[in-house]
């Protein structure tokens, strides 16, 4: 994407009603959503957020069929999340709004027991091991998660890698997680969700069509 394109978008991000774009310093000084996203969405329905959620293809998806809930997709590529944002500002979904920001901070945006469901889609496996700490499913940020779940909350892991998969698998298992489903071929065995199979992303499609693996996990916390 050239440089002119990004700048566009960046702009068109500023006019987006449901595109929300703090300073780091806002979000880690008292972020003025947390606690009070009912305000934001006008309701009360369950929260559900797409971590590291790229051109927000789960967040659109998931809020036309689910108009009962709020979806936030969370990234820190502007650029990219604009996708998501024009789609559903065109389609009037207003259940649907994306945040600009670090995945790290997620404990400083919501508050505890605010969300109901995460989705984490297709993320960075970071696997050289002076990268584990920026792995989103490390034991750091399972905390995070745990933190601002409800008691019940579920998660949902989908990635085309391997090496992430058996990695979360081993750690949930390790650390005394309830691991409702996994599959290493979601798509070739039964089971699966229905909202795992009929969404996909951009980047899941290529991968689909060079037959790669998606694999999928969904669990609760426990700590």
């Amino acid at each position: 994407m050239g440089s002119k394109n990004k700048q566009k978008r960046f702009e068109e991000n500023k006019t987006f009603k449901n595109v929300i774009q703090p300073t780091r310093e806002e979000v880690v000084t008292g972020f003025s959503l947390k606690g009070k996203w009912n305000t934001f969405f006008k309701n009360d329905n369950p929260i559900v957020l797409e971590l590291g959620c790229g051109k927000g293809e789960y967040t659109v998806a998931l809020a036309q069929k689910y108009p009962e809930k709020n979806f936030i997709g969370i990234d820190i590529k502007g650029a990219r999340f604009w996708r998501g944002a024009k789609t559903a500002t065109e389609e009037n979904l207003e259940n649907a709004a994306f945040i600009r920001t670090q995945i790290e901070l997620v404990d400083f945006i919501f508050a505890e027991n605010e969300v109901d469901e995460i989705w984490i889609t297709f993320p960075d496996p970071q696997i050289k091991y002076q990268r584990t700490k920026h792995r989103m499913t490390n034991t750091s940020f399972l905390k995070k998660y745990h933190h601002i779940l409800k008691e019940d909350g579920i998660m949902n892991l989908k990635t085309d890698s391997e090496f992430m998969h058996g990695y979360t698998l081993g750690l949930l298992h390790g650390e005394g997680h309830e691991v409702l489903y996994a599959n290493h071929t979601v798509y070739k065995n039964e089971g699966a969700p229905e909202d795992v199979l009929s969404t996909q992303t951009f980047y899941e499609k290529q991968y689909l069509e060079t037959d790669k693996a998606i694999t999928y996990i969904r669990f609760k916390l426990n700590y």
